[in-house]
């Protein structure tokens, strides 16, 4: 499926960067798994708890190396508090990520916070219990940071189905060419009514930023359909200007 820009109704005050992804920003990588399972029609014994799916979870690795023993400098911005994240807080204070950021649905952030914990505690093994070398000293805790999204209307949340495993997958997929669409976090979304998902998206500063590649990775999912839902959302495209013009002028 071509990208927006791509069909010709898009304009962007920004150049783009290379992949126009997040990963155009040096080092970083993401990495999908994505969960399809069972049948979303009526059957009059279904119980919850054992599918069908329709979720999955994303990786953002910030670098190739060890994000604990190599933490980037991060900051959370809350716009809706009504998500459920996992690990803002300590980045709030400390202004570190130590994990890759992961995102998933709703009920699976705290199995996929668990598995980003063994991630990192099988590569720093002296996460929560100190150095042998030194007596057990220097110990510390690990802080996994996990968005989530409700993808409810597609999937069965009770399941709970990603854990581990899954996030291990979704690590070994990791790349710099971004998977769009609805893949991973984005595989049960939807979005003002239509079918919602994952993107990214990269712009390059002008003169005076130093050549800097901001990028970014959004997920949509979100409430019901509305005549004008789409209008605040795409101020870029055209026909969304046209829109925005012509409901002002009805308001006025």
């Amino acid at each position: 499926m071509p990208r927006i820009r791509e069909l010709g109704i898009y304009q962007s005050a920004l150049p783009t960067g290379a992949r126009n992804a997040i990963s155009d920003v040096a080092g970083v990588a993401v990495g999908h798994f994505t969960l399809v399972a069972g049948e979303g029609t009526p059957d009059p014994d279904w119980q919850p708890g054992h599918g069908p799916y329709r979720t999955g979870v994303t990786l953002i690795l910030p670098h190739g190396g060890n994000p604990y023993a190599e933490p980037v400098v991060a900051a959370v911005h809350t716009i809706n508090g009504f998500g459920k994240p996992i690990g803002f807080e300590q980045v709030r204070e400390l202004g570190l990520l130590e994990t890759p950021i992961a995102l998933t649905g709703t009920l699976n952030g705290p199995r996929v916070a668990d598995a980003l914990i063994t991630l990192a505690i099988e590569q720093n093994p002296h996460i929560g219990v100190g150095f042998a070398a030194s007596g057990w000293r220097g110990f510390a805790s690990v802080n996994p940071l996990v968005g989530e999204t409700n993808d409810g209307y597609l999937s069965d949340l009770q399941g709970r189905p990603i854990g581990l495993a899954e996030v291990r997958a979704a690590l070994v997929a990791a790349s710099a060419d971004v998977v769009e669409g609805a893949v991973g976090a984005g595989t049960g979304t939807s979005c003002y009514g239509w079918k919602g998902g994952i993107g990214t998206a990269s712009r390059i500063l002008e003169e005076g930023s130093r050549g800097q590649v901001p990028g970014a990775r959004e997920e949509r999912s979100s409430l019901a359909p509305g005549p004008w839902n789409l209008v605040p959302l795409c101020p870029a495209i055209p026909s969304a200007r046209w829109c925005r013009r012509t409901w002002a002028g009805r308001r006025s």
